[in-house]
């Protein structure tokens, strides 16, 4: 691990987080009544054709996780607003507080049985959405180049407009591609476990973003030592 530069270490971290949002929005669109955690793009234009009075579509869900992902990106955006490395132990404790989110949330779905109440939809999704806004933020504050990890819209354009078909720049093809790779291998393993039941794809997310807070503090815990030892060699 100490062998792994800082940069490259939080570009795979971020990547394995982005897996996790496709996880979160399957089940929430699929499985929660038509209402996405992390892609708050998606509410907005739910919510807009909702308000339209388009059939079926909520109003509620959509608009209380706007709420819950805005407070999420505040809360962490206030933890590190005077961070001033890319890994810290307030990024470490935003991750955590997220992981044993996706875990309640999950056990709260258990408890529920096969077929959740309104109430209990709107709970679970307005709360995981909270932690999507808070993984955002921890995710912006370390800043890896096209990977939000809660977005892909963004990564898609500069791979198409970098590609040798557009301005033919090239560079970050690789991990834009994975980001989107990852988002959607994320909803896929989320609407495939939604099969089992909601809870076992907030679980797997929490069980992906607790090894990314474990790895990614004992990382920057050994960082330092591992500098004087390059710098000697």
């Amino acid at each position: 691990m100490r062998t792994i530069p800082a940069p490259r270490m939080h570009l795979w971290l971020m990547l394995a987080l982005t897996f996790t949002t496709g996880i979160n929005d399957a089940i929430g669109y699929l499985g929660l009544d038509k209402v996405f955690t992390g892609n708050m793009t998606g509410n907005v234009v739910i919510l807009g054709m909702a308000i339209a009075g388009a059939d079926d579509l909520p109003v509620l869900g959509p608009a209380l996780a706007l709420v819950g992902f805005m407070a999420g990106a505040a809360i962490a955006g206030r933890v590190l607003r005077r961070a001033g490395r890319p890994w810290t132990p307030g990024v470490t404790w935003v991750f955590a507080v997220v992981a044993a989110l996706m875990f309640a949330l999950a056990a709260v779905l258990i408890l529920a049985g096969d077929e959740p109440g309104q109430a209990t939809m709107v709970t679970v999704t307005t709360l995981a959405a909270l932690g999507m806004g808070l993984q955002a933020a921890a995710a912006r504050h370390i800043a890896v180049k096209d990977v939000t990890t809660v977005v892909v819209t963004s990564t898609i354009t500069g791979l198409a407009a970098d590609s040798p078909f557009g301005a033919g720049r090239g560079g970050s093809a690789t991990r834009r591609t994975l980001a989107i790779v990852l988002i959607l291998a994320g909803a896929a393993a989320g609407a495939l476990l939604l099969r089992i039941h909601a809870a076992w794809g907030l679980a797997l997310a929490g069980v992906v973003i607790a090894a990314v807070t474990v790895v990614g503090a004992l990382h920057e815990r050994r960082a330092p030592t591992s500098q004087p030892q390059a710098a000697r060699s």
